[in-house]
């Protein structure tokens, strides 16, 4: 079923089909999200906005039709990014939308327990995507992100469903990312904001 999740009709299609069908939801992977490289000031409005609509609006109403649909050991994986750590200059309104994504994941972990339901916040870092494309970062236009190692999509998706199994609340791919993850933690964010501007 292909809808377009920044729009709301779409969440009451979305709905509509999971009350006439009454799935057995085992699996929810909320993979759908975009970011842009841009200076805030002078970016286009409706692209900043629809990032939030589809990468914190539309991955919460997705998860909220679904889970009465879900039993005992269900999985349900949020695609984050290393991005929710700390924020990132040039692509402040995709690291605040992830940094969203990263809490409310911690708090459903907890709140979905009793219920039987796993809740993983998955935190990859750069991979060989067309996200890059979408995000106006082509290959050779970012020093930072030219040099940071890249992971592939199957290797963090067998990672992360794993992790998920293991009733883990965070997943990061590759020991670079876990180390960036705990400065993220220590550091000031000012201090950060230094090195990951893209």
């Amino acid at each position: 079923v292909s809808l377009d999740l920044c729009r709301e009709e779409s969440l009451d299609l979305f709905e509509q089909l999971l009350k006439e069908n009454n799935p057995e939801i085992k699996v929810l992977v909320n993979n759908a999200g975009f970011g842009k490289c841009e200076d805030f000031f002078s970016s286009n409005r409706r692209s900043q906005t629809d990032m939030v609509g589809l990468n914190c609006t539309a991955l919460t109403g997705v998860t909220r039709l679904c889970l009465p649909y879900m039993l005992d050991d269900s999985l349900v994986l949020n695609i984050a990014s290393i991005a929710a750590f700390a924020p990132t200059p040039r692509m402040s309104v995709y690291a605040a939308t992830k940094s969203f994504v990263l809490s409310l994941s911690k708090a459903l972990h907890d709140e979905l327990r009793p219920r039987g339901i796993k809740v993983l916040a998955v935190c990859p870092g750069p991979m060989d995507t067309d996200f890059w494309q979408v995000a106006n970062v082509p290959e050779g236009k970012s020093r930072l992100i030219d040099k940071l190692p890249r992971v592939t999509p199957k290797e963090v998706a067998e990672a992360s469903l794993r992790a998920a199994k293991r009733g883990k609340l965070v997943y990061t791919s590759g020991f670079f990312y876990k180390v960036y993850r705990l400065l993220a933690k220590l550091l000031p964010h000012g201090f950060l904001m230094e090195f990951t501007e893209i």
